[in-house]
């Protein structure tokens, strides 16, 4: 029995960083932190890794470890900037290594256009009641927020409402975006700028970087319509 081995569940250490690695990769993509793909799965192995080394470590590190007091965020940062300047320590093999996994440049004129074509794909295939939060057909809204189908189908017309594919040709409407039986203001802009309803309904609903953590969805219902519009068009 190696060191690699849990003497009591039989799985290798490899194989328990790999489904942890998967874990976080979910979890991370669920809760809409905006990473490009390769900081994405760089974060995902690194908590993987972590996570699946605890169970293999002998007794006396993990009682060691589990009493520990301190405050897991600065240790967190502490490992990072670790990392980091080792990578600089390393200089040029570091960089010749990198260069080995690099594409090509014709490949990596744009950067930013693969992760939002990852993320519309997967958001493609989820069950929109596990993201979008709540979402009603037009019968529902005719109903209850009085807005006539005419008009509701002449909003998405012009993108000026965020309509959600659902099924074959049913479309459903986050409540979210409703006020006062209208859509709030800015919705055709981001429209414009994130064409895919699904990758910019995700992104509205989402804390933001670009906004300081904020919310875009709850700022445009605030009427801070610009900030929203800008940080849109500069995801796109």
């Amino acid at each position: 029995m190696t060191r690699f081995q849990n003497p009591s569940g039989g799985i290798s250490q490899e194989a328990l960083a790999g489904l942890m690695t998967e874990a976080v990769h979910q979890a991370l993509m669920q809760h809409g932190v905006m990473l490009d793909a390769e900081a994405l799965a760089s974060a995902s192995k690194i908590a993987g890794h972590v996570a699946a080394a605890l169970p293999f470590l002998p007794q006396a590190q993990r009682l060691a470890i589990s009493s520990f007091k301190g405050e897991w965020t600065d240790l967190a940062s502490d490992f990072f900037r670790a990392m980091t300047n080792k990578a600089a320590s390393d200089g040029p093999a570091t960089s010749g290594r990198a260069l080995e996994r690099s594409p090509p440049k014709s490949e990596t004129e744009r950067p930013a256009a693969q992760p939002i074509a990852e993320r519309a794909a997967e958001l493609q295939s989820m069950l929109i009641e596990d993201w979008a939060g709540e979402v009603a057909g037009s019968t529902y809204l005719e109903e209850k927020l009085r807005i006539p189908r005419s008009t509701l189908h002449r909003w998405q017309r012009r993108s000026e409402v965020v309509a959600l594919r659902k099924g074959g040709r049913k479309h459903v409407f986050p409540l979210a975006q409703f006020v006062d039986g209208r859509p709030v203001p800015g919705i055709s802009d981001v429209l414009s700028a994130i064409a895919n309803p699904r990758l910019a309904w995700f992104w509205l609903t989402r804390p933001s970087p670009e906004l300081d953590g904020r919310i875009p969805i709850e700022m445009l219902r605030k009427d801070m319509v610009e900030d929203v519009i800008r940080a849109a068009r500069t995801l796109s």
